[in-house]
């Protein structure tokens, strides 16, 4: 298993012979709160608890131009595959608690449409502002990628900088390279303050 560090790459078929269906895990967790000056946190829940907050992971299917070419080619909560059945979402985690994976979305490579050249992982905190969340409440977020055929975790890629203020990640991506299929760690924040604002990016 590979932990990559921001900006590295790992060839994900290359180095796997015959590896055609991978399951991309998220995670994260609420902060706790300590006692007294916890901001929002303390202020709402007194110390030692952590607020309910609802990250959703998605996917991006994008195009040579790096463009969503049909908006069914996004993956969320609200549209748990795409329609040429190579991308499955497990459904929503609405409060982050528990180890291991909050979400997960699995990927059959072998059926991605010869059009689609990147699949873009992001995470958005569902009703940010209202809420007053950020990922400076979020820790112990993380992406990984694994082996469906035989459960091995290839690489993974923890997201442990300070994303105080922020409230949307695009945390990695599996792109097409030389007919091969890598993985990208990106762990790139923004302050769009949902899934539709993020969207944007990619029209």
């Amino acid at each position: 298993m590979i932990n990559l560090q921001k900006g590295q790459k790992v060839d994900l078929t290359k180095t796997n012979p015959g590896l055609n269906k991978i399951m991309v895990g998220l995670g994260w967790d609420p902060v706790k709160s300590g006692g007294g000056g916890g901001g929002i946190l303390g202020g709402l829940f007194g110390g030692g608890s952590a607020q309910t907050i609802d990250c959703d992971a998605s996917v991006y299917m994008l195009d040579a131009n790096q463009k969503l070419a049909q908006k069914k080619n996004l993956i969320y909560f609200g549209n748990l595959g795409s329609p040429c059945g190579s991308v499955r979402h497990s459904g929503d985690n609405l409060t982050g608690q528990g180890d291991g994976d909050d979400e997960q979305i699995h990927v059959d490579l072998s059926k991605v449409p010869a059009d689609v050249h990147r699949l873009v992982f992001v995470v958005n905190i569902y009703d940010c502002v209202k809420r007053k969340q950020h990922f400076g409440m979020i820790r112990n977020a993380f992406i990984r990628v694994v082996s469906s055929a035989n459960g091995q975790e290839l690489c993974k890629f923890n997201l442990s900088e300070g994303y105080d203020g922020k409230t949307s990640l695009i945390t990695g991506e599996v792109y097409r390279h030389n007919g091969e299929w890598k993985f990208a760690a990106l762990g790139e924040a923004t302050t769009d303050p949902g899934l539709e604002s993020l969207t944007r990016r990619y029209m």
